[in-house]
């Protein structure tokens, strides 16, 4: 008996136990929220080279190529300003054409972003079964491509806001900052519904509904003034905090000289803007963590 337990020191010993003795661990087990951070970092690169490739890749297929980031937000805008411009008589609103194209154009950068990312885990499963490395890569992906297509987008919102007769200010630095702060928080957002479309298979299908809905209470189309002006103060208050409508009111706010604002002071709106983008892309950055081992799973 004796030389038969030296024989083998682990007889007797749970798997726990043996995991624990040799330094094993599952395979595929969540690391560290700070582990898990550096090796986000270390993937950079991946990320950044993945990102060009879908934008390459979503508009290889068509005659015009790229050019379709920039043709199908100047679609919608014309199609929007004869509805809202026109037929509405928003057009009231100075400088409207100017006024619609921002607020499209920066809603866009939020709506594709999450559209895209709601299927950045389930149309990759092939990538994740294959490959280890952090699932955050694909949502963030997203951001960065659809971050890219902003870039070609505001150039053409530049073009828009002077030859409409918009005098170019020091005001228009503040687009920077207004836009970055967006970015992070498209990136937690974007990296919370990649989470949920992971679990719930039929998001994709209810997101276009979600995110009409939250266009069309975001002052994108029409002055915002008439938040103040239809609805009870408490639910116009409210109004104020929706993190597309401050954005959106920043962009404005730094390109037109003559923006119909909410009540709300200048002050009041980038405190809201850096409030959701670090609630958003920290919270929504954690919440995808903690979901590491679910992905590609089942």
């Amino acid at each position: 008996m004796a030389n038969t337990a030296l024989a083998d020191p682990d007889s007797g010993l749970s798997q726990a136990q043996l995991a624990a003795r040799y330094g094993l661990r599952f395979a595929g087990e969540r690391p560290s929220l700070g582990e898990y951070t550096r090796r986000l970092w270390r993937y950079r690169h991946f990320i950044s080279a993945y990102a060009n490739a879908k934008l390459v890749a979503s508009f290889s297929n068509a005659r015009l190529g790229q050019l379709w980031q920039v043709l199908t937000p100047l679609t919608n805008a014309a199609v929007y300003y004869l509805i809202f411009g026109l037929v509405l008589e928003q057009d009231r609103v100075p400088n409207f054409i100017a006024y619609l194209c921002t607020g499209l154009f920066i809603f866009n950068f939020t709506q594709t972003a999450v559209q895209t990312g709601t299927q950045s885990i389930t149309s990759n499963l092939g990538l994740i079964r294959a490959l280890h490395f952090p699932r955050a890569c694909l949502p963030l992906a997203v951001t960065v491509t659809q971050f890219q297509q902003l870039l070609g987008s505001m150039v053409v919102l530049v073009a828009i806001v002077l030859v409409t007769g918009e005098p170019i200010t020091l005001a228009w630095l503040l687009l920077v900052p207004a836009i970055l702060l967006q970015t992070v928080f498209n990136a937690g957002l974007t990296m919370t519904v990649a989470r949920l479309g992971a679990k719930l298979a039929d998001l994709k299908q209810v997101m276009p509904f979600v995110l009409r809905t939250w266009m069309y209470g975001s002052g994108v189309l029409y002055s915002v003034a008439l938040f103040e002006e239809q609805l009870p103060a408490w639910a116009a208050r409210l109004v104020e905090f929706n993190p597309a409508l401050v954005y959106i009111e920043l962009a404005r706010v730094s390109l037109l000289e003559q923006a119909p604002l909410l009540s709300s002071s200048l002050l009041q709106l980038w405190l809201a803007a850096v409030g959701w983008a670090i609630v958003m892309g920290v919270g929504g950055f954690i919440y995808f963590w903690r979901g590491e081992q679910e992905y590609g799973r089942g």
